[in-house]
């Protein structure tokens, strides 16, 4: 999946307006323009795409803590400079505020079934030994859980 892929699946699941995605990207102390919103959120083979880089994505999501939790005092962290799968999955759970069995249950939404194994195998260090990568196909029922999930609460 790519970045604007992620971008545009939040987007849609939370209905969230420009306005809306540029103060996300403000509550992280970064300002985006409703041109470069736009820009990011048309499809790949549209002329004005232009594609989201992962600091920005970092960014957004970091943003999306912050909307969500509420934001913390001092400094912001800093935005990752590379992202996969596992990071972007762990700053959403951390975002909506989901404990493991919150992620079990937007799975099976997703006719996903994983252990809880598993699933914690996806928030270790990468180099513990019982890491594991998130591969897209997880990931992407997990957005979709998500959107069947918060979608319809809107």
């Amino acid at each position: 999946m790519t970045n604007n892929d992620i971008l545009r699946r939040i987007r849609y699941t939370f209905d969230f307006s420009d306005s809306k995605m540029i103060e996300i990207f403000g509550l992280a102390d970064y300002q985006v323009t409703r041109e470069q919103i736009s820009a990011w959120l048309k499809k790949d083979d549209d002329p004005a795409f232009e594609e989201c880089d992962d600091a920005q994505l970092a960014v957004f999501l970091n943003g999306l803590i912050n909307d969500r939790r509420g934001k913390k005092e001092g400094a912001q962290p800093e935005p990752e400079q590379r992202l996969n799968n596992n990071i972007i999955f762990r700053k959403l759970k951390i975002a909506l505020d989901l404990k493991a069995e919150d992620i079990l249950a937007i799975l099976n939404l997703a006719d996903v079934h994983i252990s809880k194994h598993e699933l914690s195998a996806f928030f270790r260090k990468p180099d513990h030994k019982h890491y594991r990568d998130c591969k897209d196909q997880v990931f992407r029922n997990f957005l979709n859980g998500i959107q069947l999930k918060y979608r319809d609460n809107i």
